[in-house]
């Protein structure tokens, strides 16, 4: 396969891997812990009741972030013909501009924010980039 079309298709797998897993967890995180009154579509409902949840609504946030990210990562890692490592971080900084939105369209509280932007995206990309060189490499 032509290394150029390999890479793009590395970076849409990436991404599209990346944010299912996600999207998946984002669900399971709402079925486990609903937030009562709250439609889940409605934006403006969820930013006006985000800054006063309690630590438990954040854990899947995170986990989603974190390993959707993780995961995006190892994908496009795993599939580039090209330097492993600047193609997981590169989905790491898609990702991380996708949490700087969501953080900013809704706000929570800022331990969440700075934990969120700090931890689950660019070092679950190295992270992820590091599996990748890894499961690449000869045994």
């Amino acid at each position: 396969m032509n290394p150029i079309i390999r890479n793009i298709l590395a970076v849409i797998a990436g991404w599209v891997g990346g944010s299912a897993i996600n999207m998946a967890l984002v669900q399971i995180g709402h079925a486990m812990f609903p937030i009562n009154g709250v439609e889940l579509t409605d934006m403006e409902a969820l930013a006006e009741v985000m800054p006063t949840l309690d630590f438990k609504y954040f854990v899947f946030p995170f986990l989603a972030h974190a390993l959707g990210t993780l995961s995006g990562a190892t994908i496009a890692g795993s599939i580039t013909t090209g330097p492993r490592m600047k193609f997981a971080l590169g989905i790491g900084i898609l990702f991380l501009l996708g949490g700087i939105i969501v953080n900013y369209m809704l706000p929570g509280p800022t331990w969440f924010a700075v934990m969120d932007i700090l931890i689950a995206y660019i070092p679950m990309a190295w992270l992820g980039g590091k599996i990748a060189i890894d499961l690449s490499s000869p045994k």
